[in-house]
């Protein structure tokens, strides 16, 4: 067995392996780990506390993989709502379909008596309140929110630069490999966005014959690379998972235009290993390990550089709460 998340897993991590040790399914025990994290406000990427979009607005997105079967659930955009990650499962259950965006996704949320709120912690609404009344004129305070956003959302990017999220990979005792991811996105981003965590095979993809890969960061970076479904490729044309996923980092390279920044990429394979990433890192990204016995530890990523980037730092910075 094995378990690996980021650190925004800090708080669940020790529940999943519990469940893990007890037998639980992979699937069971992502869940459970992932729903004590979108519950708690001092996590502010994630669930409760998580960051608003431009308007205001805290937007939630998830997504859970079965790797043997390869049926995957996925929810973006929703509002309203404490747990995407148990609404993204439901969606595997219960529906036809793989994905679920906006209004819809928030009609089956209610249809299935999933938990409400607006996520919207008072520490939040401050910053944007703050960001609102000294960044915005008088014009387009006036006819708010009906004004352009778009140049409004590009210099008021993020008032985390790590832009994090959090991931869940494991292989249970049956040696089922499973995935699992929950985030509220940037903060401030343009409404409806939807970062690479929802994508299935962006931001996480799992086959049981072959491994899993969940990434953090920068989702539109893995949005056009297709990340972790080419690291479960790669493992299935025979690289190692540490192969994998540095071929993974040498498909950014190609990257040109657009948004290159940070990206931490985890991957396991079937064989109990696993591999941890930063790419463009700071230096100090750490991840959880548990490999079927004892308690979890933290580890350090392996940090690479794929060429220059050019680091935005938001105006919001300012008026956010001091870093943890």
């Amino acid at each position: 067995m094995i378990l690996v998340t980021n650190n925004e897993g800090t708080l669940g991590v020790p529940t999943t392996a519990a469940l893990l040790a007890a037998g639980a399914g992979g699937l069971d025990a992502i869940e459970a780990g992932i729903r004590l994290i979108e519950a708690d406000p001092s996590v502010r990427t994630v669930g409760r506390g998580g960051w608003p979009n431009i308007l205001g607005e805290v937007e939630l997105d998830a997504c859970m993989m079965d790797g043997t079967t390869l049926r995957t659930g996925a929810v973006g955009a929703l509002k309203g709502f404490l747990h995407p990650v148990s609404v993204a499962r439901e969606i595997m259950r219960r529906l036809p379909h793989e994905l679920l965006v906006g209004e819809g996704a928030a009609r089956f949320a209610r249809e299935i008596g999933a938990v409400t709120d607006d996520n919207l912690i008072e520490d939040s609404r401050r910053a944007w309140r703050a960001w609102f009344d000294h960044e915005l004129t008088p014009e387009q305070k006036a006819a708010w929110p009906d004004t352009d956003l778009a140049e409004l959302c590009r210099h008021a990017i993020d008032p985390e630069v790590g832009r994090d999220t959090t991931v869940f990979l494991s292989q249970d005792a049956s040696g089922a490999i499973c995935s699992g991811t929950s985030t509220s996105g940037w903060g401030w981003k343009y409404p409806g966005r939807l970062g690479d965590s929802p994508i299935i095979g962006a931001g996480s993809y799992a086959d049981t014959r072959y491994g899993a890969a969940a990434c953090t960061g920068a989702g539109e970076m893995t949005i056009r690379c297709g990340t972790s479904r080419a690291i479960v490729l790669y493992m299935k044309l025979g690289a190692t998972v540490e192969e994998a996923v540095h071929e993974a980092v040498d498909d950014m390279r190609a990257l040109r235009g657009g948004l290159i920044s940070r990206v931490t990429i985890h991957a396991i394979d079937t064989r109990g290993n696993h591999k941890v990433v930063a790419v463009n890192g700071a230096g100090d990204n750490v991840y959880w390990l548990w490999d079927g016995e004892g308690e979890p530890r933290r580890c350090p990523a392996e940090p690479i550089v794929i060429g220059e980037t050019q680091p935005r730092i938001s105006p919001t910075a300012r008026y956010t709460a001091a870093p943890r």
